[in-house]
């Protein structure tokens, strides 16, 4: 497998690191038509602790944006999510003189799951496209941002958004086939959402029966590839949109992506792994994503982490519940170093810095 681990201490991540004890963290929440954005950004006014239902940000809400032309980071979050279990890398990537959109996805968050999975797959790239758009005509934050360059975070489900933006084609035909082929290994992807013993087994009779079934034999609407373009002679470009210029990735949904269209991503895309990883085991997501995108690199790999360690802040009677929801890997891993996910979150920074060209 082909891996480049990006190393931690560049100059880019000196001067994220250099600022962090200066910058100040705004936040407002904004309206893309009907879609709810969060939106994280620089701001002069002092931060201070404020108590969002179970979270404890330090932000200063509704603070008035720094002038300026900054670039936009859009974040994905994982199914039934929301922004603010990702606010401390929000808050990192706002240090390093970014803006950063976070919409709650329809259909697939914290308060509705209806759209979870491929329903709502097919529907995330769409909404980060309609987040930029709606904030390049907005009268406020259009003279603050440059979307000439944009950068593109998911995590897990988030992690179909940006490789779907980043040009890599998706199946349901292929987490079918993945699905019959390693439904105990990878127990935590393939019966996520069917935790109980009734909706399990109707749901690995399914699979089963898919191992004998051959190709044709499959709906259009199984077989139908979602994500970016397929590029055509005179046209080699795949991305949904062009502004899209870095992606990042943290624990990835991979497995339903094609290893072909993943070799045609063009643009840089970084990759945050852990080596506890219940829910979606790494070999199958994120190494297999490695393993095929050329223009992947793996920013570092958390030891000790499970999935959701990635998350923060994250409190301890959320981590519970949400638990009680995966078939395994769902809690923190006892005795995991917090430290490791700061620097995984600048390393995020870094990367977005070296690889979205400054704005004007």
């Amino acid at each position: 497998m082909r891996q480049k681990i990006l190393p931690l201490l560049t100059p880019a991540l000196v001067s994220v690191a250099a600022s962090l004890a200066q910058a100040q963290v705004g936040m407002a929440q904004w309206q893309a038509g009907s879609l709810p954005v969060t939106l994280v950004y620089p701001t002069a006014v002092a931060a201070k602790p404020q108590t969002m239902g179970p979270f404890t940000l330090t932000v200063a809400p509704n603070a008035a944006p720094l002038p300026g032309r900054h670039r936009l980071i859009v974040m994905s979050h994982g199914t039934a999510g929301s922004p603010l279990p990702d606010f401390a890398l929000a808050a990192t990537l706002v240090r390093a003189g970014f803006v950063v959109a976070q919409p709650t996805h329809a259909g697939d968050n914290h308060l509705d799951t209806r759209l979870a999975g491929p329903a709502s797959w097919q529907r995330r790239p769409a909404e980060v496209i309609a987040v930029i758009d709606a904030l390049a005509k907005d009268a406020k934050w259009a003279p603050l941002l440059d979307l000439s360059h944009v950068g593109v975070h998911g995590m897990s489900a988030g992690g179909v958004t940006g490789l779907a933006l980043a040009g890599a084609h998706w199946s349901i035909l292929n987490l079918v086939r993945h699905c019959s082929e390693h439904p105990q290994d990878d127990a935590g992807f393939c019966f996520n959402g069917a935790k109980d013993g009734p909706a399990r087994a109707e749901r690995e009779k399914q699979f089963d029966r898919a191992r004998w079934w051959p190709g044709f034999l499959f709906p259009s609407k199984i077989k139908a590839l979602h994500g970016g373009h397929t590029p055509r002679t005179g046209e080699p470009e795949v991305r949904p949109d062009t502004r899209i210029a870095a992606v990042t990735l943290a624990v990835p949904v991979g497995a339903v992506f094609s290893t072909d269209s993943l070799a045609r991503i063009a643009i840089p895309v970084g990759i945050v792994g852990v080596d506890q990883d219940q829910v979606l085991l790494p070999r199958f997501h994120s190494d297999g994503v490695l393993a095929h995108c050329k223009t992947c690199t793996l920013l570092t790999t958390l030891k000790g982490a499970g999935h959701f360690d990635l998350l923060s802040p994250w409190p301890a009677s959320l981590a519970s519940q949400v638990a009680d929801t995966q078939v395994r890997g769902g809690l923190p891993v006892h005795g995991f170093d917090p430290t490791a996910r700061e620097a995984a979150q600048a390393s995020i920074a870094s990367f977005f810095l070296q690889n979205l060209s400054p704005a004007q």
